[in-house]
């Protein structure tokens, strides 16, 4: 029968039909079209690859990749639509990692091991965090398999992950071309609801462009001066997301190893993530760096930020954790309207997922991990074990923060001795210059009740020096005098909140938005008084070297790494344009050998303590979050003004601080 004689309700489902039919050939997908697709987010995983502490030579459940897996296997169970993507600090921070770039490099030919257990696990793309110049560029060429037209970088393809690599913000300094590709889009098909209420499969192609803190040219100098440029994350993400947009991908993941900060922006902020979020075309936002869960009760009062559902101006986002601990999860609701998908914020959240929702309840390992990092970390553990001296006294972090300087005298000592028998030899000038060293407690229970330094009396090993240093920094020692001496004081009494003597409330101690990696304490024939009643600025009090008042223009040497020397941390003065000393060797080898020709170390071999609190009286109790069960250790270091007056059921507590002892 011809068209023109049919029922027009029959030609109206005819056509229909025939629009679906092409419609599904074409992969189009009809309007009122819905989908749930999870965006998933490991990021500062530091090759925690296994659950195991290599200071404690013991297996540790609270961390490590094995168990991320598992959650990661899960989630994708519960949601059969999902992207996995990586923030960066993902190739350093273990000793696995250390063994594998500085004790016995890999081959071209071989696979980082962090990688390795990665590709097991599939992901669709990453980026490079700050850490992951720290062997600099040959090895982050290698490893990475990215040929890069760079100062020292490799030009052919080595061993690298099986997933894109999305770096938009660093270039060669040769042609200014980016060292990784700035961005990418992968494609995977999804199942769909269409109005009709059928299910459909279609593709959903997503672009990723990734950024690292544009800070690294400080914080890496002797690995990156010279040989690489970098830009804003926002200064780049205008740049390339134009190219990015015009590949027409379904959704734009903006991959920032950066946290959030809602400061005025600069090209050279360390946490844009806040004003990244405000660049017109990104629909999802990965964070990482800060060490700190978003969404979290951290942000909760931070300006256009939802910290219970997960939006940043807007904008969905997740940051999901560090060392292997969490899983970033963003689930998104797709909406198909006028030809294209749409976010349908309404329906969406994110959300951070932990491998122990308690003390002693974590999610197993997957099993497919260990099996392919075997070899490596048993040779990273024989390599750790290596004998190196003993100590007669106990080494901790546990009160570092409140005068108990046994771990960092070591490092102290150690360093100031190292600058004290090479400086002469380049700046003879220097050679009746005091010389002043400054250390920082890294592990200072940030990462939970474990994470501590804690080198017991007895055999030392590579692993206590490890321990006692965490990070590879190479050392540095810059030129500095009273003033400049007095300023880096203060900056570091920033750890400590002000005290109010005269209220009843229960006051903490410490300041949560100062790491204790940036609480430097210094040695060196000086002392001084930290007054925590007075602000910020102002609190360093009755300041000597060799019994006398510092003069604001007396000549000063600082110890110090790299990092801190180059701007780290934001303390003044140091921008890496005093510095008289820039070492070849890192901190912890120097560390190690130093105590190699000690044989034997006990505290006559180590400077004496050189601060302590003002005395007050407060009214009400000053406090302050350790590891539990304590209070023995804190005697022993001589600290015997604290007490433990809460255990908090998960391996932490509350100790009580007499501030007027």
């Amino acid at each position: 029968m011809p068209l023109r004689h049919l029922p027009f309700a029959v030609l109206a489902a005819a056509l229909l039909a025939g629009c679906a039919s092409q419609s599904a050939r074409t992969g189009r997908v009809p309007d009122g079209s819905h989908a749930q697709v999870a965006i998933l987010e490991t990021t500062d995983i530091h090759s925690n690859v296994l659950s195991y502490d290599y200071y404690k030579l013991k297996p540790d459940a609270t961390v490590g990749y094995e168990r991320t897996a598992t959650l990661i296997r899960q989630a994708r169970q519960q949601y059969p639509n999902s992207f996995l993507f990586d923030s960066g600090d993902t190739i350093q921070g273990s000793v696995l990692a250390d063994y594998q770039a500085q004790v016995k490099p890999l081959g071209c030919n071989e696979e980082l091991s962090i990688y390795a257990a990665m590709d097991a696990v599939g992901y669709d793309g990453g980026t490079a965090g700050n850490h992951e110049f720290n062997y600099g560029l040959p090895f982050l060429s290698q490893v990475t398999g990215t040929p890069m037209n760079v100062d020292g970088g490799r030009s052919d393809r080595c061993a690298g992950p099986h997933f894109p690599l999305v770096l938009a913000n660093v270039f060669s300094a040769r042609d200014g071309a980016p060292i990784f590709k700035p961005w990418a889009v992968v494609e995977k098909s999804i199942q769909v609801d269409t109005p009709g209420g059928g299910k459909r499969s279609v593709p959903l192609r997503v672009g990723i462009i990734g950024f690292t803190p544009p800070p690294i040219l400080e914080w890496d100098k002797q690995n990156l001066e010279g040989k690489v440029t970098v830009t804003g994350v926002v200064e780049a993400a205008k740049k390339y997301l134009p190219e990015l947009q015009a590949q027409h991908p379904d959704l734009i993941v903006a991959v920032l190893h950066g946290g959030l900060n809602t400061a005025a922006y600069t090209s050279d902020m360390e946490n844009g993530g806040w004003h990244l979020a405000a660049v017109p075309g990104i629909d999802v936002l990965l964070l990482g760096h800060s060490h700190t869960e978003f969404p979290g009760p951290h942000y909760k009062d931070m300006q256009e930020v939802d910290a219970e559902r997960g939006f940043v101006r807007g904008v969905p986002a997740v940051m999901g954790g560090f060392f292997g601990k969490d899983l970033g999860v963003v689930e998104l609701a797709l909406a198909r309207r006028d030809g294209r998908w749409t976010v349908d914020k309404e329906h969406t959240h994110s959300e951070v997922r932990p491998i122990c929702t308690k003390k002693d309840d974590c999610v197993p390992a997957d099993a497919a991990i260990a099996p392919l990092v075997a070899k490596a970390h048993e040779a990273a553990v024989a390599h750790v074990s290596t004998p190196i001296g003993e100590t007669r006294l106990r080494l901790s972090s546990y009160f570092s923060d409140v005068g108990n300087m046994t771990a960092l005298s070591v490092v102290n000592a150690a360093e100031r001795a190292y600058v004290q028998a090479e400086l002469p030899k380049t700046h003879p000038e220097l050679a009746n210059v005091p010389v002043v060293a400054a250390a920082a407690a890294f592990r200072t229970g940030f990462g939970g009740p474990d994470d501590y330094t804690d080198v017991p009396a007895g055999p030392l090993s590579l692993r206590s020096a490890a321990d006692l240093y965490f990070y590879p920094n190479t050392l540095a020692a810059v030129k500095t005098d009273g003033a400049g001496l007095k300023a880096w004081l203060e900056k570091s009494a920033e750890r400590f909140r002000q005290i109010d003597p005269s209220t009843t409330a229960e006051q903490p101690l410490l300041n949560d938005r100062m790491p204790g990696y940036n609480f430097d304490q210094l040695q060196g024939d000086i002392s001084y008084v930290i007054d925590v009643t007075k602000p910020a600025g102002k609190r360093i009090v009755d300041l000597r070297w060799k019994g006398r008042k510092v003069d604001p223009k007396q000549p000063f040497v600082i110890v110090t790494n790299n990092y801190r020397a180059s701007g780290g941390g934001n303390f003044p003065g140091l921008d890496g344009k005093n510095i008289v000393l820039a070492a070849p060797d890192g901190t912890r080898e120097i560390l190690a050998k130093w105590l190699e020709r000690q044989r034997t170390l006990s505290a006559k071999d180590l400077p004496k303590a050189s601060w302590r609190f003002a005395p007050v009286k407060t009214r009400g109790p000053v406090v302050f979050k350790g590891a539990a069960g304590k209070e023995a250790e804190a005697r022993e270091a001589g600290v015997k003004n604290v007490r433990q007056v809460k255990d908090n059921g998960d391996g932490t507590a509350v100790y009580a601080i007499d501030l007027s002892k």
